[in-house]
């Protein structure tokens, strides 16, 4: 999530400061954002490692989902995880409220200096070069911050596991597939597809 909020930053600077891009964002400038993206990702696995270890776990000790998510490990436990839901709250309004906040001030300036341009050719180059990030970005968040501002008690599952495939499975696939439809040589290629296709359902 702090990774999306160090590239809504890179995309704003592309857009409001063209020409001051490779000025600004220069390898320090990088090294910068990176250092606090890893550092904040390390220390939230720490905490919420720490203090999944002092739980009380009396079975069944199967958990309910395809991978160790945070929420229903919580709920197998028999011991008071208050303080961990707590965490959860905490590390989800700061890190996926706060990075999200952060993200639409970012494209906030983005959208106004593309309304200051002022050719239709210019302003759609301009979205393009951020359209892929903001449909990642909604596609993450959405699922995330449903899954973890809710109390244990309130899990169910099946939804959750759906929910939960979204941003884990879903998303990182499309990841890809949403930045190569901005490569020339791509959309070269899926059109020559479509024609292709065209041609023969003409042909038979």
């Amino acid at each position: 999530m702090v990774l999306f909020t160090a590239m809504a930053y890179d995309r704003c600077v592309a857009i409001c400061f063209p020409l001051r891009y490779s000025t600004i964002m220069s390898h320090c400038t990088c090294v910068a954002l990176l250092g606090p993206v890893m550092a904040i990702a390390v220390t939230n696995s720490w905490v919420h490692t720490g203090l999944t270890l002092r739980l009380t776990f009396c079975g069944p000790n199967a958990i309910d989902h395809f991978f160790c998510e945070i929420p229903p490990l919580l709920a197998l436990s028999c011991s008071p995880v208050r303080v961990n839901e707590v965490m959860v709250y905490v590390a989800d309004i700061t890190l996926a409220v706060g990075d999200f906040a952060l993200t639409c001030i970012s494209y906030g300036f983005v959208v106004a200096a593309i309304l200051r341009i002022r050719t239709v050719r210019g302003r759609r180059k301009a979205f393009s070069t951020c359209s892929s990030h903001l449909t990642v970005v909604c596609l993450y968040y959405s699922p995330v911050i449903y899954t973890y501002i809710r109390p244990a008690s309130s899990y169910s599952f099946d939804r959750d596991k759906v929910v939960a495939a979204l941003y884990t499975l879903v998303t990182p696939t499309l990841n890809p597939v949403v930045y190569s439809f901005r490569n020339k040589e791509m959309q070269a290629g899926i059109r020559k597809v479509f024609a292709s296709l065209k041609h023969n359902g003409l042909e038979r």
